[in-house]
């Protein structure tokens, strides 16, 4: 499917069907949210792909109501570093040296710099950068479904500490900032007929 029609297409799913996707699918969405945008390329944060009916039932009192995170094909988490930081940075560097020919020094340029935006930002602050990060990985991820004919919803109204707790993120330095519900929709999902309603392009668009 093209992109825009795609954008078109997509919905957030209120009701999904039975049907289970295929994992080659599931794979390659994964895989499209993996190459998403980050800055500096650090992706402080982890996608968390919750196959388990009996946790997806334990999560589901955290979850606001939303039923979907037991019934839907596929149910992932996006979880944000709590503390990105030299760490973080570390892992990097050495991803890069494998990657690309960089000379020493310039590899430890980049880590200097990397290290001293990340010093001059606060605990809460490092934490709401990867969350942004972990943000941006969701639209990718939104995206890639549409395209591919895979209905999705995302979520952010959920209890995270909840999350948290029954998926034992804190032990992992992570923290449940987003979920994407992933399957089929519902022939009974009314929701599909209704009109997508956005900003026109005209108020949309700023032009300075």
């Amino acid at each position: 499917m093209q992109l825009l029609p795609a954008m078109q297409w997509r919905y957030a799913v209120r009701q999904f069907n039975d049907e289970r996707l295929a994992e080659q699918d599931v794979y390659d969405l994964i895989d499209a949210t993996r190459l998403s945008a980050s800055a500096f390329g650090l992706q402080p944060y982890r996608l968390i792909r919750v196959d388990s009916r009996q946790t997806r039932e334990r999560l589901l009192p955290h979850a606001m109501g939303q039923d979907k995170v037991v019934h839907c094909s596929h149910l992932l988490v996006l979880a944000a570093e709590t503390a990105p930081g030299a760490a973080s940075v570390e892992r990097y560097m050495r991803q890069l040296k494998a990657v690309r020919a960089l000379a020493p020094q310039a590899r430890a340029g980049m880590a200097e710099h990397v290290n001293g935006v990340l010093a001059e930002m606060s605990l809460a602050q490092r934490l709401a950068w990867a969350r942004e990060q972990a943000f941006i990985a969701l639209g990718t991820l939104l995206a890639a479904a549409a395209v591919m004919g895979i209905d999705s919803c995302p979520m952010t109204g959920f209890d995270s500490a909840g999350f948290d707790a029954v998926l034992k993120l804190p032990d992992q330095g992570l923290t449940a900032v987003a979920l994407c519900a992933l399957g089929r929709r519902h022939p009974r999902d009314a929701t599909a007929e209704m009109g997508k309603v956005r900003t026109s392009y005209a108020d949309f668009l700023k032009v300075v």
